[in-house]
């Protein structure tokens, strides 16, 4: 089975674009990702576009990607249009490889867009209304934010203006690890504080602006123990890759020395179990499947981006892929151990917290950050010495954990 790069990445800025149309975004990442790649849009043999709300906000439920592409002349080609939450364009780059690796073509684009900002709050909002089984939709959303039960929320640490239901998740979530490990409130903190430091160095980032632990935790709250810098941001935004067999990479002449290698490209759904039973999330079930996939080990990651939708998600993201024991990704964050320079670098991008999060996107937009730390050329927030490369990412929610994630390994 033929070996699979990714040869060229292309990505908007995040953030709010009221002027901006998907097919502006999603021409914009695809264009910059040809012009990286030095590959023309006539090569391409396959394209997997992902997207999850524009149904919901626009009312284009069918045949998305076809049109994005169409009026850049990508035509005439298999188009598969991909929805997993927001782990929608890490699956879109999955079935990519798996496209290529079936020997389907030489040259195949993964791009995600999402357009997510709307002047209308309650059409934005509910926009995640669906992120889980919505015939009993409240009954879910209570039992996730029972999690944390016994957590007492200080006085005035919810937010009187309207916020997304998953953020009452989000703190069910970190009110279980906290009583489970005794994670402080200052640890999610310092997750927030390190990803706003590294993203003050991201040109393409929605907020741009470092934090301390002190300013994080001082700042509005959303529902306890997330205050607004912990969460991520409603975000516009796409991003694209352009991968290729080995052997297209010599039919096509392109310059090897700056192409990544996939390592491994694993897809899982959740299963049903305890919420206490932290060893057999599916993102730890992924990340082994990966790193046996890979031949590799945690100890061998130089850097990696997580999904962090809220600070509590890079710690147990951080746990689930193996960079410290369960329980200790609170304190390990506070010790400064994932931030540029330190163990293991996570989110050098800024993760979702501050680079943004438009949710179709987001997962090649984690991978375009790893091709160019891999690459070298990631500038003031470069993780010197770069070799391979982990990403995560999940989308929706069933049970007590994702509905699905993905967890990719690059390498050079």
């Amino acid at each position: 089975m033929q070996d699979i790069y990714v040869v060229g990445v292309g990505m908007t800025p995040f953030g709010k674009f009221r002027d901006k149309t998907i097919k502006d975004m999603t021409g914009e990442a695809v264009a910059a990702a040809l012009a990286d790649s030095g590959v023309a849009a006539d090569r391409i043999d396959g394209a997997f576009f992902s997207n999850a709300v524009q149904g919901h906000m626009e009312g284009q439920h069918m045949i998305r990607g076809e049109i994005a592409l169409r009026e850049m002349g990508i035509q005439g080609i298999p188009v598969v249009n991909v929805e997993n939450a927001c782990a929608s364009a890490s699956t879109g780059f999955k079935l990519a490889v798996d496209f290529l690796k079936a020997g389907n073509g030489d040259c195949c684009l993964a791009v995600g867009a999402e357009k997510m900002y709307s002047d209308d709050r309650a059409l934005m909002f509910s926009a995640f209304d669906s992120g889980w089984d919505v015939s009993n939709g409240e009954e879910v959303a209570q039992r996730l934010a029972d999690l944390g039960a016994g957590i007492e929320e200080p006085e005035g640490s919810k937010s009187p203006k309207p916020y997304s239901v998953f953020m009452d998740v989000y703190a069910g979530f970190a009110r279980l690890h906290m009583k489970t490990f005794g994670t402080t409130q200052e640890q999610f903190a310092a997750v927030s504080a390190k990803n706003h430091a590294h993203s003050a160095h991201n040109p393409l980032a929605q907020y741009r602006d470092a934090m301390t632990i002190e300013q994080v935790l001082n700042a509005p709250p959303i529902t306890y123990p997330l205050t607004l810098p912990m969460c991520a941001p409603i975000s516009d935004g796409a991003a694209a890759a352009i991968l290729c067999t080995g052997e297209g990479l010599k039919r096509m002449g392109l310059d090897p020395a700056r192409a990544i290698k996939v390592k491994a490209a694993i897809l899982r759904s959740g299963t049903d179990r305890p919420p206490e039973d932290y060893k057999n999330h599916l993102t730890r079930l992924a990340a082994l499947q990966a790193y046996e996939q890979a031949g590799l080990g945690p100890e061998d990651m130089s850097v990696a981006e997580v999904h962090d939708a809220t600070a509590v998600g890079e710690v147990i993201q951080i746990e689930n892929l193996g960079f410290v024991e369960f329980g200790d990704g609170g304190p390990a964050s506070l010790r400064g151990e994932t931030s540029i320079g330190g163990r293991i670098p996570v989110n050098p991008s800024g993760g979702l917290e501050s680079k943004g999060h438009p949710v179709g996107a987001t997962g090649i937009g984690q991978v375009f950050e790893l091709v160019t730390q891999l690459r070298g050329e990631a500038g003031a927030r470069q993780v010197e010495g770069a070799q391979n490369a982990i990403a995560e990412n999940g989308g929706g929610l069933h049970g007590v954990e994702e509905a699905a994630a993905c967890v990719t390994i690059l390498g050079r």
